[in-house]
């Protein structure tokens, strides 16, 4: 048995030299098949349709021009030139020890593996590369990304098989990602094997994918003139998707191919199936446009009027219009429009006598009367809906309602031309509205406004008067400051925000904007007295935005005492970090208003006084975080970084040194996760271990006294 397989062995190598022989073209990279054999076909390029010159001509060397002057210098690193294969080993063994090492600190980072995987693909080293490329997938086999550019290695280096094993199990893990599909068929159907593409099309559509899916596959099948195949695929994706689009798609596929038998049986189908579906206008106009295109007027109108009597009014607009212009060119032309807009009329009537309070159909019916242009019936139409007032005094009961009002204003103004009737409209309006229980703020503007374009000044801001009197609003008071202002009205202005802070003195946009206006005139005085009475009401909105506001406007008075002392104060009420940071970086960015006169030791002086006003900042607030706050870790680790920052951007007067000492280590620990059920698992969590806590014998103990002083002074305040 021993001779017989050696010989079996022996044979089979004949048959391998043999074969190499007969082939010497062959290539032992590419599997012993030949160039040709494995050559990708790329697709044609695509045409220029439009050949017309351009209206505006430019030259080649122009755009070469340009280009080369907006062209940025590019800093290239310098190249290594490798001379024998003992320099290009170590080369390879350094630069793969640089991508291990930094694959084991970022090991989530998908660039780095794809960095890692090309350069070995540059080495012409495949195996290690697509062993990078497997490895990347272990990490993250869920970025499909991953996928897309490991199976471009393979095919561009001419492994189409290795590409199928990528694309096959690419497309089992990820089998929604509609773009691994497409690129797997791609690479087949350039490969020429149409039935590896048919087969992975099978596999697709087994996962009911979208429509573009389908369409692709019936697309497939039509550039190989397999009509039949796309007919039945075509029968399989309006199982799959039953749509209104789907069976027009397949309707206008059978038109296409000159089968109107079979177009006219997939419209009858969709019809028998989705005739009570949203979308069922849609199959009706398509279908009535199809029955057109055959000539066949009769059975275009059947299809109307049997979609008219089957589909919902509201959503038959779309299907009356190409009813009505189908009778006009197919029909009897006289009285047709007046049929169709009474139908309608009397479908309105009927629909505001069932329920007067469905405004919808109150404004279908304006709508309606708008649009044959009848001045006296619009009007009536209007008079008659806003007499329905709605049930109760709520808002909600209201907000739909005062759109007839303000459509009946609009339409007196701008359509009717009649300003007396529109200052009646708006005034009866107002006195409709309970302001007492609500209001809205856009009648009042609409009003006011309505009275500026009629150049009535004294008009618009007793309107506006009203509103702030019976029902103030943020929208009311904005506008009106706004007018008063463009008016250049300062002291209006000025009672106007007022009123405002009267009405709502926990609004921190209303003294913000007064103090800004009082900035604007150049009164500082006024405006800082507008800030101290902001920063002492009791109750603020957004406090932080009004702070940062008033510090702002002492630093740009240049009144770095007064800041100084606004940060202090801040301090006094919050010892958040975010202000502690603030009132470094205010120190630190007083180095730029060295005077232009100083001398250079003057100016170093200065800075360095900057400086240590800025770490003086940076130790108080070190100090309470450590003191008064030790929970708070990543505060204070914030705050180091910062301060690192803050030192290094000072050059040679900073001291990063100082900063260095102080700064934490960072631990990853496991903490048990509590339940009403008990005990759910662990998660991981960073924690912080300053120098100082270094130094303890056991952090357990450290931890403990925290506890207790947490507890003591829990217990002390509740006493």
């Amino acid at each position: 048995m021993v001779a017989a397989a050696k010989s079996c062995g022996r044979f089979l190598e004949l048959l391998t030299i043999s074969a190499m022989a007969n082939n010497r073209d062959a290539d032992p990279n590419l599997g012993y098949l030949t160039k040709k054999e494995t050559e990708v076909k790329l697709p044609r390029p695509t045409r220029v349709k439009n050949k017309t010159p351009a209206p505006i001509q430019i030259t080649a060397e122009q755009i070469l021009r340009e280009a080369r002057e907006r062209q940025e210098s590019e800093i290239r690193p310098p190249k290594q030139k490798i001379t024998d294969v003992n320099e290009l080993g170590d080369y390879r063994i350094r630069k793969r020890k640089e991508y291990e090492d930094l694959i084991r600190r970022v090991r989530w980072n998908k660039s780095v593996w794809v960095k890692y995987a090309k350069w070995e693909e540059s080495q012409k080293d495949y195996k290690r590369a697509r062993s990078v490329w497997e490895r990347a997938l272990e990490v993250d086999y869920r970025d499909h990304t991953l996928w897309l550019k490991y199976a471009d290695f393979e095919m561009k280096n001419g492994f189409p098989n290795y590409a199928r094993n990528v694309w096959d199990r690419a497309t089992q893990l990820l089998p929604r990602v509609d773009q691994l599909w497409y690129k797997y068929i791609h690479m087949e159907e350039m490969l020429g094997n149409v039935a590896g593409a048919r087969q992975i099309f099978e596999r697709w559509m087994k996962w009911a994918p979208d429509q573009q899916g389908w369409l692709s596959y019936i697309k497939f099948e039509l550039r190989y003139n397999e009509v039949e195949r796309a007919r039945d695929i075509f029968e399989r994706f309006v199982d799959c998707h039953p749509r209104v689009g789907a069976w027009i798609k397949y309707a206008k596929f059978e038109m296409k191919g000159g089968e109107i038998a079979r177009a006219r049986n997939c419209y009858e189908r969709a019809v028998s199936k989705l005739g009570d579906d949203e979308e069922a206008e849609d199959l009706f106009v398509a279908f009535a446009d199809f029955e057109e295109r055959c000539k066949e007027t009769e059975r275009v109108r059947c299809i109307y009027k049997y979609a008219l009597d089957h589909i919902p009014k509201g959503r038959a607009e779309e299907l009356y219009k190409k009813f009505v212009a189908f009778e006009k060119q197919y029909g009897d032309r006289e009285g047709i429009e007046d049929a169709i807009v009474g139908k309608k009329r009397f479908q309105y009537e009927d629909n505001v006598r069932k329920n007067p309070l469905n405004y919808d159909s109150w404004f279908d019916y304006i709508r309606l009367e708008e649009s044959c242009g009848n001045r006296e019936k619009i009007e009536d139409v209007y008079e008659r809906a806003i007499a329905n007032l709605p049930p109760a005094a709520e808002k909600r009961y209201w907000q739909r309602y005062i759109y007839l009002w303000i459509n009946y204003a609009l339409y007196e103004e701008l359509d009717a031309q009649d300003i007396d009737r529109t200052r009646d409209v708006y005034s009866f309006c107002l006195k409709t509205i309970p302001h007492e229980k609500f209001s809205f703020a856009k009648i009042w503007l609409m009003a006011a406004q309505f009275e500026i374009r009629q150049l009535d000044l004294d008009r618009a801001r007793r309107i506006l008067g009203m509103a702030i009197g019976k029902a103030p609003k943020d929208k009311i008071f904005k506008k009106y400051i706004e007018i008063e202002l463009q008016l250049g009205n300062i002291d209006r202005c000025r009672k106007l925000y007022e009123k405002y802070l009267e009405w709502a003195p926990e609004n921190c946009y209303a003294w913000t904007k007064y103090a800004e206006l009082e900035k604007s005139l150049a009164e500082s005085e006024r405006a800082r007295a507008i800030f101290e009475l902001a920063i002492d009401q009791p109750a603020l909105d957004m406090p932080e935005l009004l702070w940062k506001a008033y510090i702002d406007f002492e630093i740009s008075e240049s009144e770095y005492d007064r800041t100084r002392e606004l940060y202090e104060r801040l301090l006094n009420r919050t010892k958040h970090l975010k202000v502690w940071i603030s009132y470094a970086k205010f120190e630190a960015s007083l180095v730029e208003e060295v005077p232009e006169s100083a001398s250079p030791e003057d100016a170093n002086n200065f800075k360095r006084g900057c400086l240590e006003r800025a770490r003086a900042v940076f130790e108080r607030a070190l100090s309470h975080f450590r003191n008064t706050a030790p929970e708070l870790k990543e505060e204070r680790a914030m705050l180091l970084e910062e301060w690192l920052n803050m030192e290094s951007s000072f050059g040679e007067l900073g001291n990063i040194d100082l900063v260095h000492v102080k700064l934490p280590k960072k631990l990853k620990r496991r903490k048990q996760i509590e339940t009403d059920d008990g005990p759910a698992g662990y998660e991981e969590y960073i924690d912080y271990v300053f120098p100082e806590e270094s130094q303890a014998p056991n952090l357990k103990i450290l931890e403990a006294a925290y506890k207790w002083k947490r507890q003591k002074k829990l217990a002390s305040n509740d006493d």
